[in-house]
């Protein structure tokens, strides 16, 4: 008796390491009819010891498991662990579908679990058709005509960038082109310089006629000539008439209404003396052209305005020369910007084509 209870609690504890060594596999189908076209999951369920390894059966999408039957996607695999993580449950799901009516029958799907393969049960499924009734045509729909998709910002908004972008390049290439033609610099470089009142800058000239020592040189034409071109300028800023263009009478003759009769008469001294050096060659001693030299400084000093405005900044436009390497680089810069115009209107195009087809 002792020995039969040995038996028998040995079978059992030899079928509890049976049981929890072993592999099941199960097939099930979600529906086993559809329409054509309908979609249908298939779940292959693997129960095995925890830590095996599973593979199921791999398909591609569109690829068949039987002919007419087709796999539409396969989902990852879901796992399940049970009895305290001992054993696991994986599933995998698959969804196919059909456009041929007909039953089909489901062979058994394969699944290896540590290299030894194991089969589900095989599966039905019946892919029905759609009665058409052929008796009344006028119930059946016929084609329907085109239909135009909706207006959408976000198709039109690379299209919208890409015209700015391309009108933007254009615009700068025309007006480097233009510049480039007309042999201006592309930008003017522009510098302030305080405006400085006219006696000052005329007291400034004839310090440096003096510092320069032209009063004691034998070329009294050219001391004449800084002398009354200096003079010349004063006058036409401080008076506002084109001095600098003028005859010394002419001068004489605008400065009546403005100056004494006593301070023309020297200024007209002055440059009658000039006349007569630079066109005459008329030879001045050192002491005439000092006397003359204190007239301008006279003139100058009797005739500026001592209340003077607040001076304004003056701006001055400095055009730059451009060099061989930088009218290169420049020609090379506006066939790259033509090049970048070429491939923003190819582009453009094919935008625009795309959106109308």
């Amino acid at each position: 008796m002792k020995g039969i209870r040995i038996i028998a609690l040995v079978g059992a504890l030899f079928s509890v390491v049976s049981l929890s060594a072993q592999v099941t596999v199960d097939a099930k189908i979600d529906s086993t009819r559809i329409f054509i076209g309908q979609q249908v999951g298939i779940a292959v369920e693997v129960s095995a010891d925890a830590g095996k390894s599973v593979e199921f059966a791999h398909y591609d999408s569109l690829q068949q498991i039987i002919p007419g039957v087709e796999v539409v996607k396969m989902s990852e695999p879901d796992t399940q662990l049970l009895n305290d993580g001992k054993r696991m449950v994986l599933t995998q799901r698959y969804l196919v579908t059909s456009f041929d009516s007909a039953l089909y029958y489901i062979p058994p799907m394969t699944v290896k679990v540590d290299g030894k393969e194991y089969q589900s049960k095989n599966l039905a499924l019946k892919v029905l058709t759609l009665n058409v009734d052929t008796l009344h045509v006028d119930s059946i729909c016929g084609f329907k005509p085109e239909m135009a998709p909706p207006f959408s910002w976000d198709d039109w908004k690379p299209v919208i960038w890409l015209g700015l972008a391309l009108l933007l390049l254009i615009a700068v290439l025309v007006y480097v082109v233009i510049r480039l033609i007309t042999n201006k610099p592309i930008i003017h470089r522009i510098k302030l310089r305080q405006h400085i009142a006219p006696h000052k800058v005329a007291m400034q000239k004839i310090a440096q006629i003096k510092e320069d020592k032209l009063v004691q040189s034998e070329d009294s034409k050219e001391y004449y000539t800084q002398l009354t071109d200096t003079l010349r300028q004063y006058i036409s800023e401080r008076f506002k008439f084109n001095a600098m263009e003028m005859t010394s009478a002419e001068i004489i003759e605008h400065l009546q209404a403005e100056n004494d009769e006593e301070a023309l008469n020297e200024l007209r001294e002055l440059f009658r003396t000039a006349d007569l050096v630079k066109f005459a060659k008329y030879t001045t001693l050192i002491n005439e052209n000092d006397r003359n030299l204190v007239t301008a400084v006279e003139y100058i000093n009797q005739t500026k305005i001592e209340e003077e405005v607040k001076p304004q900044p003056t701006e001055i436009v400095v055009e730059e020369k451009r060099s061989k390497i930088a009218k290169a680089v420049l020609i090379s810069s506006i066939a790259i910007v033509a090049i970048a115009i070429i491939v923003l209107l190819w582009f453009l195009g094919y935008r625009l084509y795309y959106l109308f087809i």
